[in-house]
């Protein structure tokens, strides 16, 4: 546990609440994200994709997704 000391000046209580606040931040390792997934060596990328049905179908199935 470390200990703050104020030497100098006349702090707030919300001043201290602040600085406080900053410093604890700064202790907190920081949480990585997950590595992004990469479509091109995904093996699903490559399977069919559902063809659409009802009404309209077949102009819908040569629109790009």
């Amino acid at each position: 546990m470390t200990h703050l000391k104020i030497v100098h000046g006349d702090a707030t209580p919300e001043e201290i609440a602040a600085l406080v606040v900053a410093l604890a931040s700064r202790a907190v390792p920081a949480v990585k994200a997950p590595p992004k997934r990469e479509n091109w060596r995904d093996p699903a990328h490559r399977m069919r994709k559902h063809l659409p049905t009802g009404q309209g179908a077949w102009r819908s199935s040569g629109l790009p997704r």
